[in-house]
């Protein structure tokens, strides 16, 4: 397991892989199993993904909470019926991140990846983004395996805890994560996916954690939507050859530091940015009474 991105990047050229060879061949390391076994694990997590992705886009379900619910379905029928101005494939992403995170906050099953608070955003990412390229199935289990090789790095690094770096660091990291495989998915090399990633991370530095009545759901859910749409633009960025201007480590050693110096109140402890507007106050009232 590298530590660095850049030592991942070095290790990729010099023996012509791709950042998924590397975590898959680390997986079978690890795991003490074989390929096969990799991809079947990858695709029976992808399974999962799927179907929540795709749950609630016919059949909406409100929260436990009954705070949220049902704008996936809102956005999949605008996208297929309208013309968004996103275009059809962030709509689409955004529709399956939105899902996901529905049946995540109605204690369905979904993939924490890498938590259960941005759990939409990579295979929303990835799910449309297979669709619109026409990838295999292989390509699509690769580009997870990518993906979590990158939010590993990130791990070890720094965090994607929201109680410990705000929301930049769950959705963040996320993106980051959907970044760097959507860039491997259409042929971008280890270090353009890196640099993919940290377009991403950069994107939503100093990002807060502020989630409504303490609960991950307000502004959770928009901001899963919205890290799809950094994702694909940051990849977008870089296969048209771009270059991130700060190095990927630089940038999560960075994330992980302003992570750090946010105060208590914006990291996931709901007692400031709109969980304290008034309207966040009274939508906490509202779960918990007085």
């Amino acid at each position: 397991m590298f530590k660095y991105g850049f030592e991942l990047a070095d290790h990729c050229q010099k023996n012509d892989l791709r950042i998924c060879d590397v975590a898959v061949s680390h997986e079978m390391q690890v795991g003490e199993c074989s390929r096969e076994e990799v991809f079947k694990r990858l695709k029976k997590r992808r399974n999962v993904m799927y179907s929540a992705c795709h749950s609630t886009l016919h059949n909406p379900v409100p929260s436990v909470s009954g705070l949220t619910g049902g704008d996936a379905s809102r956005l999949y029928r605008y996208s297929g019926e309208g013309s968004p101005l996103s275009g059809d494939t962030v709509a689409r992403a955004m529709s399956y991140a939105l899902s996901c995170f529905e049946v995540n906050t109605s204690m369905g099953p979904i993939v924490a990846c890498p938590t259960a608070g941005s759990c939409g955003i990579v295979p929303g990412a990835l799910f449309a983004a297979a669709e619109t390229l026409d990838a295999s199935e292989e390509a699509l289990l690769e580009s997870f395996a990518t993906a979590a090789y990158i939010g590993m790095i990130i791990s070890k690094n720094a965090t994607v805890s929201g109680a410990e770096g705000g929301c930049q660091a769950e959705c963040g990291s996320a993106s980051a994560m959907a970044a760097a495989a959507l860039a491997e998915m259409q042929g971008g090399s280890p270090q353009q996916c890196l640099d993919a990633a940290a377009i991403a991370l950069k994107n939503v530095m100093g990002l807060v954690c502020d989630p409504v009545a303490g609960l991950v759901e307000i502004p959770c859910a928009k901001r899963n939507a919205s890290g799809v749409a950094n994702a694909l633009l940051s990849a977008d960025l870089v296969m048209a050859g771009i270059r991130s201007m700060i190095p990927f480590d630089e940038v999560v050693s960075a994330m992980y530091k302003v992570g750090r110096m946010l105060p208590e109140a914006l990291r996931e402890t709901a007692k400031g940015g709109v969980a304290t507007t008034p309207t966040g106050l009274r939508y906490k009232k509202q779960v918990f009474g007085e």
